[in-house]
């Protein structure tokens, strides 16, 4: 069952901290930025940075935020459409109380490897095989199981020998 933040509700047009998977980094692609009007909690309207994401909803971006896409990127905001940021949750002070707020890593994130099905990997066996595709960018771009890679060495040294 998917559960709701309580904070969805309360501005449920931009990202926020509770809108990341179980407090996981979220790596995302800036489509754009722009200064927009935006309606705060409580109907108040108020002039802000925002960045248009690609695939997800925009994010409102304060001065923390835009130095550490500066520190990236550099100054230009024109330059930033098409870079990633990695997003993750942390807590600042405001108004006298600690909340919780979006910051931005110092670096990008690498994609964590995605596994593989057998019928995938049986496939790419076969590309590697024919000399289409390599060993190693199947090992840099999956997350193979014990049997997996078992299958994958059995197959290579069948190859090896044949040679």
């Amino acid at each position: 069952m998917t559960k709701t933040h309580w904070k969805q509700l309360v501005n449920p047009d931009y990202i926020g901290a509770y809108a990341l998977p179980n407090g996981d980094d979220l790596t995302v692609t800036i489509k754009g930025v722009a200064r927009e009007v935006v309606t705060m909690a409580g109907g108040k309207k108020e002039e802000c940075t925002v960045v248009q994401l690609v695939n997800n909803k925009p994010f409102i971006i304060n001065a923390t935020n835009s130095k550490s896409i500066h520190r990236l990127y550099g100054p230009y905001i024109e330059e930033w459409a098409g870079k990633q940021i990695t997003l993750f949750a942390s807590t600042t002070k405001f108004g006298g109380e600690l909340v919780e707020c979006l910051r931005i890593r110092p670096d990008v994130a690498k994609p964590k490897k995605q596994s593989i099905t057998d019928e995938r990997l049986k496939k790419a066996i076969a590309s590697i095989q024919d000399g289409t595709y390599t060993k190693e960018k199947l090992l840099d771009n999956f997350v193979l199981t014990v049997d997996q890679l078992a299958m994958l060495e059995e197959k290579q040294e069948a190859v090896n020998v044949a040679d």
